[in-house]
């Protein structure tokens, strides 16, 4: 019994922080638009634009998979690189070169 308890419990954990990660990628998704997707012309929708808004309020209802689809659809109608959702692992960086070592090795 106690094991059929703790299986749930994991469960339960297991979806809630799925939950927190979609909710965690429409966030990423609205924010990105709001910032490249946003022209600054008359002509531009920007903040207005009825999937942005649609797609704000699944997020805000929890219904983040529709959101989400919603949001990357409009990102690539608007002609912009859907970016990569989040892993939590951190990238590893290039190290940085000293001044002139590219100069060097082309030699």
């Amino acid at each position: 019994m106690i094991l059929g308890a703790g299986i749930a419990t994991s469960a339960v954990a297991q979806t809630q922080a799925s939950a927190s990660n979609l909710k965690a990628r429409c966030d990423q998704l609205i924010s990105y638009y709001d910032r490249f997707g946003v022209g600054r012309s008359e002509n531009s929708d920007g903040v207005r634009n009825h999937t942005r808004i649609a797609a704000g309020l699944d997020c805000e209802q929890g219904h983040y998979e529709a959101g989400i689809a919603s949001m990357e659809t409009l990102l690539k109608n608007k002609h912009l690189d859907v970016p990569p959702a989040p892993t939590g692992i951190a990238q590893s960086v290039e190290p940085l070169k000293p001044r002139g070592e590219k100069r060097h090795t082309a030699q």
